[in-house]
């Protein structure tokens, strides 16, 4: 005797109509919660544009209303802030009002300058949950050719502004039960780039890894976390300014990507927030790279 068996729709042969009005459901319902960026006061430093201007763009899709952009000059960071809350308010329906997004001069390389962003950031908000050490820069001599001066502006910047920005930080989120600190490294910390000479900076970007180990292991029983983000090749605005004059350098980068690309800024958005958030709660110490599996060969 036969049976006829039950039959299951795949989504080979499922209404296509059918198949999108449930994603449409399940995009809405189903988001892991952990990665709200909601009720959270959270700062970036470096971030009038740049990789720094994207993490908070990623931090306000995900649900932040009250960010601190902090950039040297204030007048870039302020415009910046508006010009956020402009973008967020697009087909959506927020309210400019709805936001508490404030821009704020700092240079991370003085100790003072950082100690006084993070007390406004503290009036304004009471509380700070998420920070981002993101500014930076990056210059290319060989290591014969490279002015004194300019190697101390990388270190100054790039590693002393990273530990003034993670010691405010956790100094202000240890009262109030924990936080999490983002030190924003490079997959330079891990290997040597080519054909650019860059030594300096890729001590700076190592040091700044160990430092989130370091930082992460001292103050884990407080309730901070300390993780690491390293992306690879990134075309920011600046460096495709840069590109467009030396299209051969794309070209090598590209090829030593196993992706065969360089990565688009939202690239970083999921791992950002999830550094950020409530979802790698039980992460510290650690970096992730995400770099095309540039650091894999």
């Amino acid at each position: 005797m036969s049976s006829t068996p039950a039959r299951f729709d795949s989504p080979v042969n499922a209404d296509p109509v059918k198949l999108s009005a449930v994603a449409a459901k399940a995009r809405v319902v189903k988001t892991l919660p952990e990665f709200s960026m909601s009720n959270k006061v959270c700062l970036v430093t470096g971030a009038a544009r740049g990789l720094g201007n994207e993490f908070c763009r990623a931090f306000i899709q995900s649900g932040c209303t009250d960010l601190a952009i902090l950039d040297l000059k204030e007048e870039e960071a302020v415009e910046a802030a508006e010009e956020l809350v402009k973008a967020a308010c697009v087909d959506s329906p927020m309210e400019p009002e709805d936001y508490r997004v404030i821009g704020i001069g700092c240079d991370v390389s003085s100790e003072l300058s950082v100690q006084q962003a993070f007390r406004r950031v503290m009036d304004t908000y009471g509380r700070i949950d998420s920070v981002v050490a993101s500014a930076g820069i990056v210059e290319n001599y060989s290591a014969f050719d490279y002015p004194f001066d300019r190697i101390k502006r990388l270190y100054d910047i790039n590693v002393h502004g990273a530990f003034f920005t993670a010691r405010e930080a956790a100094r202000n989120m240890i009262p109030q039960g924990g936080g999490s600190v983002v030190l924003v490294a490079s997959m330079s910390a891990n290997i040597v780039n080519i054909p650019q000479p860059q030594t300096p900076y890729n001590a700076a970007k190592a040091a700044v890894k160990h430092m989130a180990a370091s930082l992460a292991v001292e103050w884990a029983k407080k309730g901070v976390r300390v993780n690491c983000l390293s992306p690879g090749y990134m075309l920011t605005k600046l460096t495709k300014t840069i590109l467009a004059h030396d299209t051969e350098l794309k070209k090598t980068w590209e090829s030593l990507t196993p992706m065969g690309r360089m990565g688009d800024p939202e690239d970083l958005a999921g791992a950002i927030v999830f550094l950020a958030s409530d979802a790698s709660r039980f992460m510290t110490g650690s970096e992730i790279r995400v770099d095309g599996g540039y650091c894999i060969i």
